[in-house]
C-alpha cells in the first residue's frame, strides 16, 4: 500500500506542477489598434450643433427612455421576447459558452473508472501445458489516459482563443438586439406614414371626386368642355389607385411589424396616423468618437481580434515539445472475489513527450495565424470606419431635416393656396381647369413628400440611436 500511496502523490505533484506552469502563454502582448477616424465628429453647416443641450447619449438611454410611445414601447418588448433572430442568437451565445467549457477542460486531467472482466478457454494444442485450460481475470482501475500537461501554453491559447470567441458572439447577440430594436421601431413608423398617406389619399379621392360631379353637371349644361371633364376622371382614377396602392402597403407594413415582433399584433397597438405619434427623446452623440468602441459591433470584432492574437500563442507552442501523462493504479484478480485482497494491487505510470524535428505544416500554420491576425485587424478599423460614417450621415441629416420640413410646410401652404385661388378662377371662367389640375397635383405631392420627410426625421433619429450603440 505504501507504493500506492507514493504512486498518489507522484501524480498530485506532477499536476499541481503542469497547472502552475500552464500558467503561462506563448501569444504576443495584445494591443488595441488605433481608430483610424477622426476623434471628433465632422463640422460643418450640415451637422448643425452636435451635442444637444441636456440630452443623453444612448449609452446612457435605454430603449425603453428613448421610446415615448407606449404602443411602440410594448411591440419592442414583446419582439425581444418572441423574435426568432434574436433566439438563435442567443443559442448561439449557449453554443459558445458550451464550446469554451470544452476548451477549458482540456487543461485538467479526464480520470476515469473501468472495471474489466473477462473469461475464456484454449484448447490443448494451443496451450504451452497441452492441456486444455480454462482462464479468468477481473480487474478496477483508476486512472488519466493521455493528459497534455500545458508547459508552454498551447491549450490555454486555445483556451483564451474559445473565450473570446464567446465573448464575441455574445456582443453579436446585443447587435442583434439592436437591430431588432430599431426594425420593430421603423416598421411601425412606416406603418404610420403609409396610414397617413391613405387617409391624405382617401380625401383626396373625396374632394376629386365631388370636383367631377361638378363639372360633369356644368358640362351636361354646356358651361364645360369634354376635356375639363376627362380631365377631372383622370384624377378621380389617379387617386383611386393610390388608395389601393397605400392600403395594400398597409398591410404589408402590419406584416412586417408581425414577423418582427414574433407574435400576432393586437389591433389595439397597431399606431395611429404618423402625426399623432408621441415624439423620440432628444439624443447626443457626445463630443468624441471614442464612444464608437462601445458598439457591440465594434467590440464583437475586437474579441475575435483577441482570438486571432491567441490562437497565435497556440501555433507557437506547437514548436515546443508536448508532454503528455497516461496512468493507472487500481487491483486485479483471476478470482472476482480475490479482487481486494492483500497483493492485488497494479500501477502503471507512462509519460510522454513527443518532440517535432521537422513539419513543414506548423510553420504554414504560424504563418497562417499571423495573416488571420492581420485580417481580423483590418476587419477591426473597417467596422470602425463604417460606424463613424453611419453616425457622421445621421448626424449630416439631423443638422438638416428640420430645415426640409419647414419648408416643405410652407410649400405646401403655397400651394393649398395656389389650389384654392385656381379654383376660385375656374368657377369664374377667367382659367382653365388645366391650372386648377396642376395646383391640385402640385398640393397632393407636396403633402406627401411632407409625410416621407417627417417619418425620414424619425427614423434617422433610431438609426443615430443605432449607430452609436443604443438598444442593447
Amino acid at each position: 500500500m505504501s507504493r500506492n500511496r507514493l504512486i498518489v502523490n507522484a501524480l498530485i505533484f506532477v499536476a499541481a506542477a503542469g497547472l502552475l506552469l500552464g500558467g503561462c502563454t506563448m501569444s504576443p502582448k495584445y494591443e488595441r489598434p488605433a481608430a483610424p477616424v477622426p476623434n471628433a465628429w465632422p463640422a460643418g453647416e450640415a451637422y448643425g450643433k452636435v451635442a444637444a443641450g441636456g440630452a443623453k447619449t444612448p449609452a446612457e438611454m435605454k430603449w425603453e427612455e428613448f421610446f415615448t410611445d407606449a404602443n411602440l414601447r410594448q411591440l419592442v418588448a414583446m419582439a425581444l421576447k418572441n423574435n426568432r433572430d434574436l433566439r438563435l442568437a442567443a443559442l448561439n451565445v449557449e453554443k459558445a459558452r458550451a464550446l469554451y467549457g470544452i476548451q477549458r477542460a482540456e487543461l485538467f486531467p479526464a480520470a476515469n473508472a473501468v472495471g474489466t472482466g473477462s473469461k475464456g478457454r484454449t484448447p490443448a494444442d494451443l496451450s504451452y501445458t497441452r492441456q486444455e485450460t480454462t482462464y479468468e481475470q477481473y480487474g478496477v482501475n483508476f486512472g488519466v489516459s493521455a493528459w497534455e500537461i500545458d508547459f508552454f501554453g498551447r491549450i490555454r491559447s486555445l483556451k483564451d482563443r474559445a473565450l473570446e470567441e464567446y465573448f464575441a458572439t455574445d456582443q453579436a447577440r446585443r447587435s442583434a438586439q439592436i437591430l431588432l430594436v430599431s426594425a420593430v421601431a421603423n416598421a411601425y413608423l412606416t406603418l404610420a406614414a403609409d396610414r397617413e398617406s391613405l387617409k391624405l389619399t382617401a380625401s383626396t379621392l373625396e374632394a376629386q371626386e365631388h370636383a367631377y360631379k361638378l363639372i360633369k353637371r356644368r358640362y351636361e349644361v354646356g358651361m364645360a368642355s369634354e376635356l375639363d371633364l376627362r380631365r377631372a376622371q383622370s384624377q378621380v382614377d389617379t387617386a383611386r389607385g393610390d388608395v389601393a396602392r397605400y392600403t395594400q402597403m398597409s398591410a404589408q407594413d402590419e406584416n412586417a411589424l408581425q414577423l418582427l415582433v414574433g407574435s400576432p399584433v393586437p389591433a389595439a397597438l397597431l399606431p395611429p396616423e404618423l402625426g399623432k405619434l408621441r415624439p423620440l427623446r432628444d439624443i447626443s452623440a457626445g463630443l468624441s468618437s471614442e464612444v464608437l468602441l462601445n458598439r457591440p459591433d465594434i467590440r464583437a470584432a475586437e474579441h475575435r481580434l483577441r482570438a486571432a492574437n491567441a490562437n497565435i500563442g497556440a501555433a507557437r507552442a506547437a514548436f515546443f515539445p508536448r508532454i503528455s501523462l497516461t496512468t493507472s493504479f487500481g487491483t486485479a484478480s483471476a478470482d472476482l472475489s480475490g479482487l481486494f485482497r492483500d497483493g492485488s494491487s497494479t500501477w502503471n505510470f507512462a509519460p510522454q513527450i513527443v518532440m517535432p524535428i521537422f513539419d513543414a505544416r506548423l510553420w504554414s500554420l504560424y504563418d497562417a495565424t499571423k495573416v488571420e491576425k492581420e485580417i481580423t485587424i483590418a476587419q477591426y478599423e473597417r467596422a470602425i470606419q463604417t460606424a463613424f460614417r453611419e453616425t457622421a450621415d445621421a448626424l449630416a441629416v439631423q443638422g438638416t431635416v428640420n430645415r426640409q420640413i419647414e419648408a416643405q410646410k410652407s410649400l405646401v401652404d403655397a400651394f393649398a393656396e395656389t389650389y384654392r385661388l385656381s379654383g376660385m378662377r375656374y368657377q369664374k371662367g377667367i382659367d382653365s381647369y388645366l391650372s386648377v389640375l396642376d395646383a391640385q397635383r402640385s398640393l397632393y405631392g407636396a403633402q406627401k413628400a411632407l409625410i416621407s420627410l417627417q417619418l425620414f426625421r424619425l427614423t434617422n433619429d433610431i438609426a443615430l440611436y443605432k449607430a452609436l450603440g443604443g438598444g442593447a
